[in-house]
């Protein structure tokens, strides 16, 4: 029975704040109407603006634009680059970027682990997708391959080393 009692009022306890915290949060929510909320200027800057004061002290933002920027054909240089090797666990793997036009063309496999039939068959089936996602993505920020997490780290690696290399 007191198992009961005690249990009973935990909850009604519970009950009661969660419904004293709602309300208080609803009516905190809506001091104001949207109407009168406009005839207070709000005192946190937006970004990219700068404040200034007010005859009253209170700062308003004023959004201040940057100048335009030329946008690049391409954020790479034309080429070839190689990445480091990266350690994969049972071997090293490292790849060759191609650019064209700026952007990722090609990667290609210039090592990676290749002396377990383990390997290989791991291999060879994620890098197909690795070298597809580095494309799409034009960039080292590809997802890790399940099942060949470390092979698809070197490969982050390796790509990332080789990309660095070609940043205009």
């Amino acid at each position: 029975m007191r198992k009961v009692s005690l249990s009973a009022f935990v909850v009604i306890s519970f009950i009661f704040y969660a419904l004293h915290k709602g309300i208080g949060g609803k009516l905190d929510t809506q001091a104001f109407s949207p109407d009168q909320a406009k005839a207070f200027p709000s005192t946190s800057p937006t970004p990219g603006a700068v404040s200034s004061p007010t005859p009253l002290g209170q700062p308003v933002s004023t959004p201040v634009s940057a100048p335009p920027t030329p946008k690049p054909s391409g954020q790479y240089r034309d080429g070839q680059y190689t990445g480091s090797s990266a350690d994969a666990y049972y071997g090293n793997i490292q790849v060759a970027v191609s650019i064209s036009g700026g952007k990722i063309a090609d990667v290609t496999f210039l090592d990676y682990p290749h002396d377990r039939r383990t390997s290989v068959e791991i291999n060879t089936q994620a890098m197909p997708y690795l070298k597809q996602e580095a494309i799409a993505a034009q960039s080292a920020s590809v997802d890790i391959v399940s099942g060949a997490s470390d092979s698809s780290r070197a490969f982050i690696q390796s790509l990332g080393s080789a990309l660095a290399k070609a940043r205009t």
